[in-house]
């Protein structure tokens, strides 16, 4: 049996949805409703926090497998305490948990804001580890601190393996995460920066997932890239895809530190979530290269989809999704 953590969030979905199609017994964890999208009949639903331990560790009996996909992704620093809880109270908790249940193995889907992805003129790769110096968000922070309690676990036994994935592209809820820079391109929203970043299929980062449960590696981390492009380069591909017009208008550095500010302002007085955070505005502007390497060198072959098919997939996922 294994238990799938943040089943519906979009790596947990994609996950559930390639489990199935192997064929593999699914049990899921869901806090409020379970999603429509699946056939419910093929997935035992558990309803279950991870920060409620009793029902956690009933949910854990039988199972041999963990998919840890569950966290908070949020650079709003009025969602640190929420971050904390989640992210590293609630890993340690399916730490001990997937150890009391004597699990075979646990995949942990950690982010690579925890290697402290602000290194100008450097590869990141798995050696690495986050910093005040390298990292501008809290999110980086609970991420790395959530490994920690991972790399604890392996300690005291357990079969753990670490992914890093860079900004995961995918058809989901396109009002929040990665998903909403389909939506800002679609939208024609005319301004791009002069950053660069990891980005990879969410399709890649379930089979990279599989690939690595069902081997016998073990104790390490790896980072899933499938490209690194500028976000111009990136918001390009996409606008062409919808057959819409590309960004246009580049941000300054002196914009950007306006924006988040009035954003701050604006988020303080309406209660809502900033569009731009000081955090986001910062990464944005940063030219962030991912060493992609060593998962290609653990499993010979894995090949990353290639991300402009990628993206036009993704486009009329979503096209279909929002009847556009």
């Amino acid at each position: 049996m294994i238990l799938v953590t943040g089943a519906t969030g979009l790596v947990g979905s994609h996950l559930i949805s390639a489990l199935l199609a192997k064929g593999l017994p699914v049990k899921a964890l869901y806090r409020n409703e379970i999603p429509s999208i699946f056939d419910s009949s093929k997935i035992q639903w558990v309803k279950a926090d991870i920060l409620d331990i009793v029902a956690l560790e009933e949910a854990m009996q039988g199972v041999t497998q963990v998919y840890h996909c569950a966290a908070i992704i949020s650079f709003s620093a009025k969602n640190k305490k929420a971050l904390h809880q989640t992210n590293i109270e609630g890993t340690a908790n399916v730490v001990n948990a997937s150890l009391n249940a004597s699990v075979e193995k646990l995949v942990f889907v950690s982010s690579v804001a925890a290697l402290g992805r602000i290194r100008e003129n450097q590869s990141i790769n798995e050696t690495m580890n986050w910093s005040e110096e390298t990292s501008n968000s809290e999110y980086g922070k609970s991420k790395f601190l959530a490994e920690m309690e991972v790399w604890r676990g392996m300690g005291e036994g357990l079969n753990v393996v670490v992914v890093n994935p860079v900004i995961v592209l995918g058809a989901g809820d396109w009002t929040k995460g990665s998903t909403a820079i389909f939506k800002s391109a679609y939208d024609e929203f005319p301004w791009f920066t002069d950053g660069s970043s990891g980005f990879v299929d969410v399709l890649d980062v379930v089979d990279a997932m599989i690939l690595l449960m069902e081997s016998n590696l073990s104790s390490q981390r790896y980072i899933i890239s499938g490209a690194n492009l500028t976000y111009k380069n990136l918001f390009t591909i996409i606008a062409n895809a919808f057959h819409k017009k590309p960004p246009h208008k580049r941000v300054t550095a002196l914009l950007a530190e306006i924006v988040w500010r009035l954003e701050a302002i604006k988020a303080s007085i309406n209660g809502k979530s900033p569009l731009l955070t000081k955090e986001t505005s910062r990464t944005a502007r940063a030219s962030v290269n991912f060493d992609n390497s060593k998962l290609l060198n653990a499993i010979p072959g894995f090949q990353y989809r290639p991300i402009e098919s990628s993206i036009k997939r993704i486009c009329d996922e979503l096209k279909l999704r929002f009847q556009l």
